[in-house]
């Protein structure tokens, strides 16, 4: 199982924000994520920077750590500029990015374009007409397009990306059309468990949902004939029944891994500490999981 991170980008660079990436490679996580939002949550009124150029800058600051975002979505985003970003991105750190991509909420991002909130079916629509034109663009030197939500014209993305054919997709889904996307289009696949359950929920109901996704998941596979190993499968951490307790110690750390590993997980992503956040907590025991946690799940 690999340990990664996410960095809300929240700081400004040369105050905190450069050493908590350079930091992570330190620690040795495998990727560094962020979220690609325009603002987020309780941290609205506060700092935020975009993930492109935050993972921009990541990357000329680091050699190794591979870098993300977690997730992108259609709600401010249009697949032939975003194209364009990413292949840049990857070819300023030298093939090191991952795309996690979801199909969008409900939040800020929904309207802060003027338009009003789309409804769960409307961003399905619009997800399944966004992946496979972002595949198309970042696989092909020209790419002409006319869907019902997006269009492209001779849309040029040469010399294309480091990575080859193109830069991993990592599909958030748990609905029957995202899964199916994650398995004809992803490299991985992403959730943060049922978020039915985060408020009432114990953490074995959490296990029992998730152990339900993967198998959708495998089940979308094999209407394709892709084996559903080939997938990793991501967990981003904070949103299920146990919140914040899998990072109060190591041993609670590596007992949580350890339960989601046998579900089939092969990464955890844990969220750099903010204190006086839902993501609280001892940074201490933060970087000792970092150092410590990888081995003990071996």
């Amino acid at each position: 199982m690999r340990l990664s991170t996410v960095i809300l980008p929240i700081d400004r660079w040369r105050d905190e924000g450069r050493d908590k990436w350079r930091r992570a490679e330190e620690l040795g996580f495998h990727t560094a994520f962020t979220y690609d939002h325009l603002s987020w949550r309780t941290f609205r009124d506060g700092p935020w920077f975009g993930a492109v150029p935050t993972l921009t800058a990541a990357a000329a600051v680091t050699d190794r750590l591979r870098l993300g975002t977690l997730v992108t979505s259609p709600n401010f985003r249009h697949p032939v500029t975003l194209a364009k970003d990413l292949i840049s991105l990857d070819d300023v750190s030298d093939g090191r990015v991952t795309l996690g991509i979801g199909a969008g909420g409900t939040g800020f991002d929904a309207t802060a374009l003027g338009q009003d909130p789309w409804t769960p079916r409307e961003r399905a629509d619009r997800f399944g007409e966004f992946v496979p034109l972002l595949d198309r663009l970042l696989t092909e030197d020209s790419v002409s397009y006319g869907g019902n939500f997006y269009s492209a014209h001779e849309a040029r993305n040469i010399p294309g990306c480091v990575q080859r054919p193109r830069l991993p997709f990592a599909v958030a889904a748990t609905g029957p059309r995202g899964l199916r996307l994650a398995a004809r289009h992803g490299q991985a696949w992403v959730t943060t468990g049922d978020p039915k359950l985060y408020e009432t929920g114990t953490p074995e109901q959490s296990v029992q949902a998730m152990r339900g996704q993967i198998g959708k998941l495998a089940d979308a596979c094999a209407e394709i004939g892709r084996d559903v190993a080939e997938l990793d499968k991501i967990l981003l951490t904070g949103f299920t029944p146990d919140r914040g307790r899998p990072l109060e110690s190591l041993d609670a750390f590596v007992d949580f891994a350890g339960r989601h590993a046998e579900l089939g997980f092969t990464d955890i992503v844990i969220h750099w500490p903010i204190p006086g956040s839902d993501f609280a907590a001892d940074p201490k025991v933060f970087e000792r999981i970092a150092m410590e946690a990888a081995a003990q799940l071996r």
